[in-house]
């Protein structure tokens, strides 16, 4: 099949670089905002665990006595009007779910909407932030950036090595050279950081209550998952020594309660994107498993080194 569409994928990669091209050459502009903004993206399709390299990076940046905001395209959201700012009791079907899943963790200023640009200058409007991270959006060259961090699927890579259609990627894989750091989810290659998974316990839909993984371990529970590559979660539980029935969902689902209404009673353990979809007809026997990035120091120090300096020539620019 790929073959077959292999023309398609020349096509789709020469229309992408032309693009791309006539923004670097002034043909198309980009937006310049008054303070950094930090791309956290990818160049394939699918999951690659942004989300939660975006919570890391919001933790860190607090620590380091900045004030940040996220901007999100807000995908699967059906808000008639955009930009949107989403905070903790937002509904998930007007403003995305991974949005939201960055309020509840974080409690900062966000703002979603397809024009980035737009998401971001709102957000500017009604926040005091000193930095934007944009989740996604490496492709969206309209707004100008002053720091690309690509997160990289440790498994699967980039897949064949084909443009979509014929394959996974949304550019080739020299875009990698341009970038400022590249995050590999699972093993790194060579001048990648390494960012590993960790989970800690269960936290109730219902109640919030956490709950040790142990609790679970000895009973067959109800997987659920619905992102961008479900199998990943899956093999988390398993790693966990869980006993599963797998229930996989396309990315961005949007759940009713007969999804979850399986004959077998067992426990039901989704994902915490999930989660935040399934709130408003939560069960006792729903829980979530939040995952944590964890990243070496090597990358935090140069992250905080890449966003001082463009800090720097921001405030000289402002100053002239």
């Amino acid at each position: 099949m790929s073959l077959l569409l292999s023309p398609l994928s020349v096509i789709f990669c020469a229309l992408v670089w032309l693009r791309r091209k006539s923004y670097q050459i002034g043909l198309l502009k980009s937006a310049k905002l008054p303070i950094p903004v930090v791309i956290v993206g990818n160049i394939t399709v699918g999951g690659s665990g942004k989300t939660p390299l975006i919570i890391t990076l919001i933790q860190l940046l607090k620590q380091a006595g900045y004030n940040p905001g996220v901007i999100s395209r807000g995908y699967g959201g059906t808000a008639r009007t955009w930009p949107q700012q989403v905070r903790k009791d937002s509904d998930p079907r007007v403003v995305g779910d991974e949005p939201l899943l960055i309020a509840t963790r974080c409690d900062i200023p966000i703002s979603v909407g397809p024009d980035r640009v737009a998401a971001a200058r709102k957000l500017l409007e009604y926040h005091k932030c000193d930095v934007i991270l944009s989740d996604d959006g490496l492709q969206h060259y309209a707004l100008s950036r002053d720091i690309e961090i690509v997160v990289v699927d440790g498994i699967r890579r980039f897949g064949n090595g084909h443009c979509l259609p014929a394959g996974p990627l949304r550019e080739k894989e020299k875009r990698l050279q341009e970038v400022d750091m590249i995050v590999s989810n699972g093993l790194a290659s060579r001048r990648e950081f390494s960012m590993e998974m960790q989970v800690l316990s269960l936290v109730n839909l219902k109640t919030n209550e956490n709950c040790e993984l142990e609790k679970f371990k000895s009973a067959k529970i109800h997987a659920v998952a619905g992102i961008g590559y479900p199998a990943r979660f899956f093999a988390t539980l398993r790693k966990q020594g869980f006993d599963l029935v797998e229930h996989a969902f396309p990315d961005h689902y949007k759940y009713n309660e007969t999804d979850l209404a399986f004959s077998e009673k067992f426990p039901i353990i989704m994902t915490e994107k999930d989660a935040v979809k399934c709130r408003f007809f939560a069960s006792d026997n729903m829980w979530y498993l939040p995952v944590h990035a964890q990243l070496d120091k090597n990358f935090m120090t140069r992250f905080l080194y890449l966003l001082k300096n463009c800090t720097v020539v921001k405030n000289k620019t402002s100053v002239t």
